[in-house]
């Protein structure tokens, strides 16, 4: 078998670290939607609102292990704990807060990801001088 430099086994994030004490290896991916206003001014005036909704995509059971109470399963309430689902979301709106969860439980964010289109100007009927943009944000975190 493999050995990691510490001596131990090589183990793929779909294995478990079994045993009294042990944590389950995988992936937690956080998304969220965000839009923001620019002006003419675009450094000056850039307009933020704040996170409506943190969505978590992973196994139930890495999910409920790393974000407990807090997080939100009435999309998918009777989810068996290996399986993967997208479509629970957390109680709160702070990414810092998410991002605190996953580095105490041991995750490194492996990957992220971000889209921007610009949602409508005055030419569709938006405010005058202003351009309303759309983002959509993934962080992909995992333990090893």
């Amino acid at each position: 078998a493999s050995r990691s430099p510490s001596g131990g086994p090589l183990l793929t994030p779909s294995q478990s670290l079994g045993g009294a004490g042990g944590r389950r290896s995988g992936y937690i991916t956080i998304g969220y939607r965000g839009s923001y206003t620019i002006g003419r001014e675009a450094q000056a005036d850039a307009k933020f609102r704040r996170v409506a909704r943190i969505t978590v995509c992973g196994k139930t059971a890495l999910a409920k292990e790393v974000f407990g109470e807090t997080l939100n399963e009435s999309r998918d309430p009777d989810r068996p704990p290996e399986r993967y689902t997208a479509r629970y979301y957390l109680k709160f709106n702070f990414l810092e807060q998410a991002f605190d969860r996953l580095s105490e439980a041991g995750f490194r964010m492996a990957a992220c990801s971000s889209t921007g289109t610009c949602a409508f100007g005055p030419e569709q009927g938006g405010p005058a001088d202003d351009k309303i943009w759309t983002s959509y944000t993934e962080y992909v975190f995992c333990r090893d």
